[in-house]
Protein backbone atom coordinates (compact mmCIF):
# COMPACT_ATOMS: atom_id res chain seq x y z
CA UNK A 1 0.00 0.00 0.00
CA UNK A 2 1.24 3.71 -1.00
CA UNK A 3 -1.38 5.13 1.23
CA UNK A 4 -2.03 4.51 4.81
CA UNK A 5 -6.13 3.47 5.46
CA UNK A 6 -8.30 1.03 7.46
CA UNK A 7 -9.36 -1.48 5.10
CA UNK A 8 -10.83 -3.86 7.49
CA UNK A 9 -8.89 -7.23 7.51
CA UNK A 10 -10.98 -10.65 7.74
CA UNK A 11 -9.78 -13.25 10.41
CA UNK A 12 -8.45 -15.36 8.28
CA UNK A 13 -6.00 -12.49 6.41
CA UNK A 14 -5.26 -11.06 10.21
CA UNK A 15 -4.19 -14.91 11.00
CA UNK A 16 -2.10 -15.42 7.91
CA UNK A 17 -0.10 -11.87 8.29
CA UNK A 18 1.11 -12.50 11.73
CA UNK A 19 2.16 -15.90 10.52
CA UNK A 20 4.01 -14.84 7.70
CA UNK A 21 5.33 -11.49 9.81
CA UNK A 22 6.36 -14.38 12.36
CA UNK A 23 4.60 -12.07 14.91
CA UNK A 24 2.83 -14.69 16.28
CA UNK A 25 0.97 -17.75 15.40
CA UNK A 26 -2.94 -17.90 16.57
CA UNK A 27 -5.90 -19.16 15.98
CA UNK A 28 -9.04 -18.36 14.42
CA UNK A 29 -10.69 -19.41 18.16
CA UNK A 30 -8.39 -17.05 20.17
CA UNK A 31 -9.79 -13.92 18.11
CA UNK A 32 -13.23 -15.13 18.11
CA UNK A 33 -13.21 -15.91 22.04
CA UNK A 34 -9.91 -13.43 23.57
CA UNK A 35 -8.93 -13.64 26.94
CA UNK A 36 -6.88 -10.87 28.80
CA UNK A 37 -3.76 -13.06 28.76
CA UNK A 38 -3.74 -13.28 24.92
CA UNK A 39 -4.68 -9.90 23.78
CA UNK A 40 -1.44 -8.79 26.40
CA UNK A 41 0.70 -10.90 24.58
CA UNK A 42 -0.56 -10.15 21.21
CA UNK A 43 -0.14 -6.75 21.74
CA UNK A 44 3.28 -6.95 23.43
CA UNK A 45 4.21 -8.94 20.11
CA UNK A 46 2.79 -5.95 17.51
CA UNK A 47 5.18 -3.26 19.91
CA UNK A 48 8.00 -5.19 19.56
CA UNK A 49 7.31 -5.36 15.66
CA UNK A 50 6.91 -1.73 15.39
CA UNK A 51 10.15 -1.20 17.31
CA UNK A 52 8.15 0.50 20.29
CA UNK A 53 8.86 -1.77 22.78
CA UNK A 54 11.77 -3.66 23.97
CA UNK A 55 11.40 -6.52 26.96
CA UNK A 56 14.86 -4.90 28.39
CA UNK A 57 13.36 -1.40 28.68
CA UNK A 58 9.93 -2.64 29.84
CA UNK A 59 11.44 -4.53 32.92
CA UNK A 60 13.29 -1.52 33.60
CA UNK A 61 9.88 0.68 33.14
CA UNK A 62 8.05 -2.04 35.20
CA UNK A 63 10.64 -1.84 38.26
CA UNK A 64 11.13 1.93 37.74
CA UNK A 65 7.45 1.85 38.94
CA UNK A 66 7.25 -0.11 41.26
CA UNK A 67 9.57 1.66 43.28
CA UNK A 68 7.76 4.81 44.00
CA UNK A 69 4.56 2.08 45.93
CA UNK A 70 5.02 0.81 49.31
CA UNK A 71 3.95 -2.46 48.56
CA UNK A 72 5.63 -3.12 44.90
CA UNK A 73 4.71 -6.84 45.13
CA UNK A 74 1.03 -6.05 44.94
CA UNK A 75 0.83 -4.14 42.05
CA UNK A 76 2.77 -5.89 39.90
CA UNK A 77 0.54 -6.73 37.06
CA UNK A 78 -1.44 -3.81 37.88
CA UNK A 79 1.92 -2.03 36.27
CA UNK A 80 2.29 -3.89 33.69
CA UNK A 81 -1.46 -3.84 32.31
CA UNK A 82 -1.11 0.34 32.39
CA UNK A 83 2.23 0.63 31.10
CA UNK A 84 0.89 -2.02 28.17
CA UNK A 85 -2.27 0.21 27.95
CA UNK A 86 -0.44 3.50 27.76
CA UNK A 87 1.54 2.20 24.22
CA UNK A 88 -1.32 0.28 22.76
CA UNK A 89 -3.29 3.33 23.21
CA UNK A 90 -0.16 5.59 21.55
CA UNK A 91 -0.09 3.72 18.46
CA UNK A 92 -4.05 3.72 17.95
CA UNK A 93 -4.01 7.79 18.50
CA UNK A 94 -0.69 8.26 16.51
CA UNK A 95 -2.19 6.19 13.20
CA UNK A 96 -5.36 8.25 13.74
CA UNK A 97 -7.86 5.36 14.08
CA UNK A 98 -11.16 6.31 13.95
CA UNK A 99 -12.29 4.09 17.47
CA UNK A 100 -10.83 5.00 20.37
CA UNK A 101 -8.53 2.07 22.43
CA UNK A 102 -9.97 1.80 26.11
CA UNK A 103 -8.69 -0.80 29.37
CA UNK A 104 -11.51 -2.24 28.86
CA UNK A 105 -10.43 -3.73 25.35
CA UNK A 106 -7.06 -4.49 27.26
CA UNK A 107 -8.85 -6.14 30.30
CA UNK A 108 -12.11 -7.89 29.08
CA UNK A 109 -11.45 -7.60 25.21
CA UNK A 110 -14.53 -7.87 22.88
CA UNK A 111 -14.07 -9.99 19.52
CA UNK A 112 -15.39 -6.85 17.51
CA UNK A 113 -13.44 -4.39 18.67
CA UNK A 114 -10.35 -6.56 18.94
CA UNK A 115 -10.08 -7.51 15.17
CA UNK A 116 -10.73 -3.90 14.00
CA UNK A 117 -7.85 -2.75 16.33
CA UNK A 118 -5.23 -5.55 15.06
CA UNK A 119 -6.13 -4.95 11.59
CA UNK A 120 -5.82 -1.09 12.04
CA UNK A 121 -2.12 -2.22 13.55
CA UNK A 122 -1.22 -5.01 11.03
CA UNK A 123 -2.40 -2.16 8.24
CA UNK A 124 -0.11 0.22 9.54
CA UNK A 125 2.65 -2.79 9.67
CA UNK A 126 2.38 -3.40 6.16
CA UNK A 127 2.40 0.46 5.70
CA UNK A 128 5.74 0.84 7.22
CA UNK A 129 6.90 -2.44 5.65
CA UNK A 130 6.04 -0.84 2.49
CA UNK A 131 7.66 2.43 2.88
CA UNK A 132 10.67 0.86 4.19
CA UNK A 133 11.17 -1.02 1.08
CA UNK A 134 11.10 1.82 -0.80
CA UNK A 135 13.23 3.84 1.28
CA UNK A 136 16.07 0.59 1.44
CA UNK A 137 17.57 1.29 -1.99
CA UNK A 138 18.11 4.97 -1.51
CA UNK A 139 19.70 4.08 2.05
CA UNK A 140 22.38 1.97 -0.10
CA UNK A 141 22.47 4.40 -2.62
CA UNK A 142 23.47 6.91 0.25
CA UNK A 143 25.43 4.79 1.88
CA UNK A 144 27.76 4.16 -1.18
CA UNK A 145 27.88 8.01 -1.65
CA UNK A 146 28.91 8.49 1.60
CA UNK A 147 31.52 5.68 1.04
CA UNK A 148 32.58 7.55 -2.12
CA UNK A 149 32.61 11.07 -0.22
CA UNK A 150 35.41 9.87 1.74
CA UNK A 151 36.98 8.56 -0.74
CA UNK A 152 37.76 11.80 -1.96
CA UNK A 153 38.12 13.18 0.68
CA UNK A 154 40.92 11.25 1.31
CA UNK A 155 42.54 11.75 -2.03
CA UNK A 156 42.04 15.31 -1.59
CA UNK A 157 43.83 15.36 1.19
CA UNK A 158 46.71 13.42 -0.78
CA UNK A 159 47.16 15.67 -3.02
CA UNK A 160 46.92 18.45 -0.47
CA UNK A 161 50.18 17.07 1.02
CA UNK A 162 51.29 16.21 -2.57
CA UNK A 163 50.94 19.78 -3.46
CA UNK A 164 52.71 20.65 -0.63
CA UNK A 165 55.24 18.95 -0.97
CA UNK A 166 56.21 20.16 -4.30
CA UNK A 167 55.93 23.89 -3.24
CA UNK A 168 58.40 23.04 -0.46
CA UNK A 169 60.49 21.51 -3.31
CA UNK A 170 60.25 24.53 -5.47
CA UNK A 171 61.15 26.90 -2.06
CA UNK A 172 63.75 24.87 -1.66
CA UNK A 173 65.45 24.93 -5.16
CA UNK A 174 64.21 28.55 -6.00
CA UNK A 175 68.05 29.92 -5.23
CA UNK A 176 69.74 27.08 -7.53
CA UNK A 177 67.22 28.18 -10.25
CA UNK A 178 68.07 31.45 -9.84
CA UNK A 179 71.27 30.89 -9.59
CA UNK A 180 71.64 29.01 -13.03
CA UNK A 181 69.46 32.01 -14.48
CA UNK A 182 72.48 34.19 -13.38
CA UNK A 183 74.87 31.63 -14.93
CA UNK A 184 72.87 31.88 -18.14
CA UNK A 185 72.76 35.26 -18.53
CA UNK A 186 76.78 35.21 -17.64
CA UNK A 187 76.59 32.64 -20.67
CA UNK A 188 74.90 34.74 -22.91
CA UNK A 189 77.36 37.34 -22.40
CA UNK A 190 80.11 35.08 -22.72
CA UNK A 191 78.82 33.54 -25.88
CA UNK A 192 77.89 37.24 -27.37
CA UNK A 193 81.82 38.09 -26.33
CA UNK A 194 82.93 34.78 -28.25
CA UNK A 195 80.68 35.60 -31.02
CA UNK A 196 82.51 38.94 -31.79
CA UNK A 197 86.00 37.04 -30.59
CA UNK A 198 85.17 34.82 -33.71
CA UNK A 199 84.29 37.55 -36.07
CA UNK A 200 87.55 38.76 -35.29
CA UNK A 201 89.49 36.08 -35.83
CA UNK A 202 88.12 35.09 -39.10
CA UNK A 203 88.93 38.39 -40.00
CA UNK A 204 92.77 37.71 -38.99
CA UNK A 205 92.27 34.21 -40.73
CA UNK A 206 91.47 36.24 -43.42
CA UNK A 207 94.06 38.63 -43.43
CA UNK A 208 96.45 35.26 -42.58
CA UNK A 209 95.27 33.71 -46.14
CA UNK A 210 95.26 36.89 -47.98
CA UNK A 211 99.19 37.57 -46.78
CA UNK A 212 100.09 33.76 -47.45
CA UNK A 213 98.64 34.37 -51.44
CA UNK A 214 101.16 37.53 -51.32
CA UNK A 215 103.82 35.02 -49.75
CA UNK A 216 103.23 32.41 -52.87
CA UNK A 217 103.80 35.52 -55.35
CA UNK A 218 106.84 36.02 -53.69
CA UNK A 219 108.08 32.91 -53.92
CA UNK A 220 107.11 32.41 -57.17
CA UNK A 221 109.05 35.52 -58.53
CA UNK A 222 112.08 34.73 -56.20
CA UNK A 223 111.58 31.28 -58.45
CA UNK A 224 112.00 33.20 -61.49
CA UNK A 225 114.99 35.43 -60.40
CA UNK A 226 116.39 32.62 -59.27
CA UNK A 227 116.01 31.15 -63.01
CA UNK A 228 117.35 34.04 -64.69
CA UNK A 229 120.23 34.06 -62.02
CA UNK A 230 121.12 30.64 -63.56
CA UNK A 231 120.59 31.65 -66.86
CA UNK A 232 122.82 35.03 -66.13
CA UNK A 233 125.51 33.06 -64.36
CA UNK A 234 125.98 30.58 -67.60
CA UNK A 235 126.11 33.73 -69.73
CA UNK A 236 128.59 35.09 -67.20
CA UNK A 237 130.55 31.85 -67.26
CA UNK A 238 130.86 31.96 -70.85
CA UNK A 239 131.99 35.57 -70.84
CA UNK A 240 134.27 35.40 -68.19
CA UNK A 241 137.56 34.70 -70.91
CA UNK A 242 136.33 38.08 -72.60
CA UNK A 243 135.59 40.45 -69.72
CA UNK A 244 137.03 40.91 -66.99
CA UNK A 245 135.99 43.61 -65.22
CA UNK A 246 132.53 42.98 -66.77
CA UNK A 247 132.87 39.79 -64.35
CA UNK A 248 134.03 41.97 -61.10
CA UNK A 249 131.15 43.72 -61.51
CA UNK A 250 128.56 41.36 -62.03
CA UNK A 251 129.79 38.80 -58.95
CA UNK A 252 129.66 42.65 -57.07
CA UNK A 253 126.04 43.16 -58.11
CA UNK A 254 125.33 39.01 -57.40
CA UNK A 255 126.64 39.47 -54.13
CA UNK A 256 124.39 42.31 -53.12
CA UNK A 257 122.01 40.43 -54.24
CA UNK A 258 122.58 37.63 -52.47
CA UNK A 259 122.94 40.39 -49.73
CA UNK A 260 119.26 41.32 -50.23
CA UNK A 261 117.80 37.59 -51.16
CA UNK A 262 119.53 36.93 -47.54
CA UNK A 263 117.71 39.46 -45.66
CA UNK A 264 114.44 38.69 -47.75
CA UNK A 265 114.85 35.63 -46.22
CA UNK A 266 115.41 36.50 -43.21
CA UNK A 267 112.47 39.05 -43.25
CA UNK A 268 110.66 36.15 -44.40
CA UNK A 269 111.39 33.76 -41.54
CA UNK A 270 110.75 36.71 -38.91
CA UNK A 271 107.08 36.91 -40.55
CA UNK A 272 106.09 33.25 -41.07
CA UNK A 273 107.35 32.75 -37.59
CA UNK A 274 105.00 35.71 -36.11
CA UNK A 275 102.12 34.07 -38.36
CA UNK A 276 102.73 30.72 -36.98
CA UNK A 277 102.45 32.07 -33.49
CA UNK A 278 99.69 33.90 -34.27
CA UNK A 279 97.89 30.88 -35.82
CA UNK A 280 98.58 28.56 -32.78
CA UNK A 281 97.01 31.32 -30.27
CA UNK A 282 94.38 31.62 -32.75
CA UNK A 283 93.98 27.75 -32.57
CA UNK A 284 94.64 27.18 -28.42
CA UNK A 285 91.62 30.39 -28.47
CA UNK A 286 89.08 28.36 -30.88
CA UNK A 287 89.79 24.91 -27.91
CA UNK A 288 89.23 27.15 -25.36
CA UNK A 289 86.07 28.58 -26.96
CA UNK A 290 85.13 25.25 -27.98
CA UNK A 291 84.92 23.85 -24.79
CA UNK A 292 82.99 27.02 -23.44
CA UNK A 293 80.48 26.19 -25.74
CA UNK A 294 79.80 22.66 -25.07
CA UNK A 295 79.65 23.80 -21.10
CA UNK A 296 77.22 26.58 -21.84
CA UNK A 297 74.85 23.84 -24.07
CA UNK A 298 74.90 21.85 -21.07
CA UNK A 299 73.84 24.24 -18.83
CA UNK A 300 71.28 25.51 -21.68
CA UNK A 301 69.95 21.89 -21.82
CA UNK A 302 69.71 21.71 -17.67
CA UNK A 303 68.34 25.11 -17.58
CA UNK A 304 65.59 24.41 -20.45
CA UNK A 305 64.79 21.02 -18.75
CA UNK A 306 64.29 22.71 -15.27
CA UNK A 307 61.66 25.35 -17.19
CA UNK A 308 60.09 22.34 -18.22
CA UNK A 309 59.44 20.81 -15.51
CA UNK A 310 58.55 23.99 -13.71
CA UNK A 311 56.18 24.60 -16.92
CA UNK A 312 54.40 20.79 -16.53
CA UNK A 313 54.48 21.34 -12.10
CA UNK A 314 52.42 24.50 -13.03
CA UNK A 315 50.53 22.77 -15.56
CA UNK A 316 49.33 19.85 -13.37
CA UNK A 317 48.81 22.31 -10.28
CA UNK A 318 46.45 23.82 -12.29
CA UNK A 319 44.74 20.77 -13.40
CA UNK A 320 44.48 19.61 -10.12
CA UNK A 321 42.82 23.00 -9.08
CA UNK A 322 40.71 22.55 -11.97
CA UNK A 323 39.56 19.07 -10.71
CA UNK A 324 38.95 20.57 -6.91
CA UNK A 325 36.81 23.09 -8.47
CA UNK A 326 35.16 20.50 -10.35
CA UNK A 327 34.64 18.13 -7.19
CA UNK A 328 33.04 20.89 -5.57
CA UNK A 329 30.50 21.64 -7.66
CA UNK A 330 30.03 17.75 -8.32
CA UNK A 331 29.20 18.06 -4.59
CA UNK A 332 27.16 20.88 -4.94
CA UNK A 333 24.85 19.15 -7.62
CA UNK A 334 24.83 16.39 -5.45
CA UNK A 335 23.40 18.28 -2.50
CA UNK A 336 20.95 20.44 -4.89
CA UNK A 337 19.61 17.31 -6.18
CA UNK A 338 19.24 15.35 -3.55
CA UNK A 339 15.74 16.39 -2.63
CA UNK A 340 14.86 15.38 -6.13
CA UNK A 341 15.55 11.59 -5.86
CA UNK A 342 19.06 9.82 -5.05
CA UNK A 343 18.74 7.76 -7.73
CA UNK A 344 18.81 10.15 -10.66
CA UNK A 345 21.44 12.02 -8.68
CA UNK A 346 23.65 8.89 -8.51
CA UNK A 347 23.84 8.57 -12.48
CA UNK A 348 24.34 12.18 -12.78
CA UNK A 349 27.21 12.41 -10.79
CA UNK A 350 28.80 9.40 -12.00
CA UNK A 351 28.03 10.83 -15.80
CA UNK A 352 29.72 14.00 -14.67
CA UNK A 353 32.63 12.03 -13.12
CA UNK A 354 33.38 10.13 -16.34
CA UNK A 355 33.04 13.49 -18.27
CA UNK A 356 36.03 15.06 -15.44
CA UNK A 357 37.53 11.70 -15.97
CA UNK A 358 37.62 11.74 -20.28
CA UNK A 359 38.36 15.68 -19.65
CA UNK A 360 41.60 14.46 -17.28
CA UNK A 361 42.76 12.41 -19.87
CA UNK A 362 42.74 14.28 -22.39
CA UNK A 363 45.07 16.89 -20.68
CA UNK A 364 47.08 14.18 -19.82
CA UNK A 365 47.69 12.97 -23.44
CA UNK A 366 47.84 16.81 -24.53
CA UNK A 367 50.44 17.29 -21.67
CA UNK A 368 52.71 14.27 -23.16
CA UNK A 369 52.08 15.42 -26.83
CA UNK A 370 53.83 18.80 -25.40
CA UNK A 371 56.37 16.49 -24.20
CA UNK A 372 57.08 14.90 -27.02
CA UNK A 373 57.31 18.41 -29.18
CA UNK A 374 60.13 19.52 -26.19
CA UNK A 375 62.17 16.49 -26.66
CA UNK A 376 61.56 17.13 -30.66
CA UNK A 377 63.16 19.93 -30.41
CA UNK A 378 65.83 19.56 -27.91
CA UNK A 379 66.64 16.87 -30.53
CA UNK A 380 67.00 19.46 -33.13
CA UNK A 381 69.25 21.62 -31.25
CA UNK A 382 71.76 18.77 -30.35
CA UNK A 383 71.59 18.36 -34.21
CA UNK A 384 72.76 22.18 -34.65
CA UNK A 385 74.93 22.05 -31.79
CA UNK A 386 76.91 18.63 -33.08
CA UNK A 387 76.58 20.34 -36.71
CA UNK A 388 78.83 23.71 -35.07
CA UNK A 389 81.09 21.49 -33.64
CA UNK A 390 81.69 19.83 -37.11
CA UNK A 391 82.02 22.88 -38.57
CA UNK A 392 84.40 24.07 -36.34
CA UNK A 393 86.17 20.91 -36.89
CA UNK A 394 86.71 21.17 -40.26
CA UNK A 395 88.03 25.30 -39.82
CA UNK A 396 90.84 23.84 -37.58
CA UNK A 397 91.34 21.37 -40.50
CA UNK A 398 91.86 23.95 -42.61
CA UNK A 399 93.83 26.18 -40.45
CA UNK A 400 96.52 23.56 -40.15
CA UNK A 401 96.35 22.47 -43.93
CA UNK A 402 97.19 25.92 -44.14
CA UNK A 403 99.32 25.74 -41.41
CA UNK A 404 101.33 23.49 -43.19
CA UNK A 405 101.01 23.84 -46.79
CA UNK A 406 102.95 27.69 -45.54
CA UNK A 407 105.79 25.88 -43.98
CA UNK A 408 106.13 23.38 -47.44
CA UNK A 409 106.31 26.67 -48.91
CA UNK A 410 109.14 28.08 -46.87
CA UNK A 411 111.34 25.16 -47.25
CA UNK A 412 111.11 25.07 -51.00
CA UNK A 413 111.56 28.23 -51.21
CA UNK A 414 114.60 27.70 -48.41
CA UNK A 415 116.24 25.20 -50.21
CA UNK A 416 115.68 26.78 -54.00
CA UNK A 417 117.52 29.98 -52.31
CA UNK A 418 120.23 27.51 -50.93
CA UNK A 419 120.43 26.01 -54.30
CA UNK A 420 121.26 29.56 -55.38
CA UNK A 421 123.47 30.75 -52.97
CA UNK A 422 125.76 27.42 -53.15
CA UNK A 423 125.64 27.63 -57.28
CA UNK A 424 126.97 31.37 -56.81
CA UNK A 425 129.40 30.30 -54.66
CA UNK A 426 131.01 28.13 -56.46
CA UNK A 427 130.90 30.66 -59.85
CA UNK A 428 132.70 33.20 -57.34
CA UNK A 429 134.89 30.60 -56.58
CA UNK A 430 135.84 29.54 -60.52
CA UNK A 431 136.36 33.39 -61.19
CA UNK A 432 138.92 33.64 -58.27
CA UNK A 433 140.92 30.81 -59.65
CA UNK A 434 140.77 32.01 -63.64
CA UNK A 435 142.61 35.24 -61.95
Amino acid sequence: MSKFDYPKLSVAEIISILADSQIAIITENDLKNPNPDFISDLYTRLLIYLDILHEEDQGQLEFGALEQLENPDLHVGSVQIMNLYSRIKEVVSSVDCPMKFTLKDLVRPDATRTEYFVSAILNFCLHKDTKMNLLRPIAEDLTILDEQRREWEAKIAQLNAEIATYNEARERELPVVQEVDAKVKELRQTIQDLNKHQMSLRTSIKKLKEKTGELEEKISQAEFDLVQSVQQNADLRSKIVQSPDKLQRALEEKKSVRDEAKNAERVAMQSFQEKTATLEVYTKVLKKMSKHFAQMQAILEQVNSAKSIERDYKALKTKFSDDIVSDKSLEAKLVERQSKGRNLKFQEATKELENVKVEVESRRRDLEARQRKVEAVVAEVDAITSKTMSVKESGEAKLQELANKAEEVFQQYSHSLGVLLVTEAEAGAGTLALA
